[in-house]
């Protein structure tokens, strides 16, 4: 038991990776409605909401991935996805797994996260303090 112990200083590192990698594939998500990339069914111009949820997916991806203002910003991002899964995936099933809403509810549920536990080390926040 004692070893795992000895895991807890890596914590901060940890929270960091988890940050890091959401952020990195919350950006994917903006990148595809705005930009084609990656390649993406959605064909012709995005309803204005669609146009919101990419840039907050661009804009607030890129804070939580440097770790600026990273409470405020997941509480927001935590928001949207909340929105997004019971706007765009709850009326179609009410199962996640065939809804395809599953990674708005880990979105939704990291961005809550990190709301209470912050950036973590390796971002902009942890620098300022």
């Amino acid at each position: 038991m004692a070893s795992f112990n000895t895991l807890s200083r890596y914590q901060p590192y940890a929270l960091a990776a988890l940050r890091i990698i959401a952020a990195l594939l919350f950006i994917e998500h903006g990148t595809q409605k705005l930009f084609g990339f990656p390649a993406s069914q959605m064909q012709g111009a995005l309803p204005t909401m669609l146009i919101v949820a990419a840039l907050l997916e661009l804009v607030g991806g890129f804070l939580v991935l440097i770790g600026l203002f990273t409470r405020p910003v997941a509480f927001i991002l935590s928001g949207q996805m909340a929105v997004a899964y019971f706007m765009a995936h709850a009326p179609s099933n009410f199962f996640p797994a065939l809804n395809g809403g599953d990674a708005a509810i880990l979105f939704c549920f990291v961005f809550l996260y990190l709301v209470f536990a912050g950036a973590g080390a390796l971002s902009v926040d942890k620098r300022q303090a």
